[in-house]
């Protein structure tokens, strides 16, 4: 077992703290960045950089980013989804470890979405109804992987769809 345990920082955002979400740093027991390249590999991480050793992956719509000794988790809704969400990376994370010899280490990060492709999508009514002031902004967390196409109520079915079929390429569901 390479990650033995953590103790969970959960805040709101010091830049806006009216936001309705929290954020979290798990404080790690243990140095897991030998796993990075790993668990990059099996969990498709989005970034990846080497030195100092970071990844960045998106999952459950949380954009995530594990160091060697500290976990980041944006967007949560409450303290018990952190908890789960900090609990299932260190299940993936001793995992990856305890298979580490069947799994083929990458320190590449998946190709991103555009920003252009994901804006000649939206409406851009700056209507703010998805919580951002603009079309840009929305266009910027979607491919942040904060956001999708089920955040914008002015976006037309079709429109959705291409959404998800172009973000599906990215592994952003």
């Amino acid at each position: 077992m390479l990650l033995t345990g953590y103790s969970l920082e959960i805040f709101r955002s010091k830049c806006n703290p009216d936001a309705q979400s929290l954020h979290c740093f798990a404080h790690l027991n243990d140095d897991v960045g030998a796993v990075l390249p790993y668990l990059n590999t099996v969990l498709g991480g989005f970034g990846y950089i080497k030195e100092p050793p970071a990844l960045t992956l998106r999952s459950s719509g949380k954009l995530i980013t594990i160091h060697p000794r500290k976990i980041a988790v944006n967007a949560l809704q409450d303290e018990e989804q952190a908890e789960k969400i900090v609990a299932w990376l260190q299940r993936e994370i001793n995992n990856a470890w305890e298979n580490r010899e069947s799994i083929e280490p990458s320190v590449q990060g998946a190709k991103r979405p555009a920003l252009m492709e994901v804006l000649k999508l939206l409406p851009k009514t700056n209507c703010k109804e998805c919580g951002e002031p603009t079309c840009m902004v929305f266009a910027v967390r979607v491919i942040e992987g904060v956001k999708d196409q089920t955040y914008c109520p002015s976006l037309p079915q079709e429109k959705k769809e291409a959404m998800a079929t172009y973000l599906a390429q990215f592994h952003f569901e």
